[in-house]
């Protein structure tokens, strides 16, 4: 493990799921919930999702990144660790703040699912309307 101080710890959120996201100076190895990426996230946009602020800030290949991911499906799950691993980057450097808000990475996505209704059979469908 590296000496204190060159860790950094983030959370990041997206509807259900949470992710605790660490960086580490490294070669780029992206470990999630103690699989690799790919094997974690199959789908290639996922991939690019999780990727993103590591392009947008030219840091790719720098950082380890080691994440725990619970709840949510899939695409929650890559949302989440892309919070995560956005807020570790301004940790690691203030100046990548600006970067990272211009694209919305920092920006807690509030949408979630929305509850049942009862007398419906799911949240805005109705059941069909009979006249006679």
């Amino acid at each position: 493990m590296a000496p204190k101080g060159t860790t950094f710890d983030a959370t990041g959120r997206r509807k259900e799921a949470v992710a605790r996201v660490r960086l580490v100076p490294g070669t780029g190895k992206m470990i999630v919930n103690g699989r690799p990426l790919e094997d974690y996230f199959k789908r290639e946009t996922l991939k690019m999702i999780i990727e993103e602020p590591f392009q947008v800030t030219e840091t790719l290949g720098k950082f380890d990144v080691i994440a725990r991911v619970v709840g949510g499906g899939l695409t929650g799950q890559a949302g989440a660790v892309r919070l995560g691993i956005s807020r570790a980057l301004v940790l690691y450097d203030e100046t990548y703040r600006p970067i990272l808000r211009r694209r919305g990475f920092l920006t807690r996505d509030p949408r979630m699912v929305e509850r049942k209704k009862y007398g419906q059979p799911k949240a805005r469908k109705r059941f069909q309307f009979s006249k006679r």
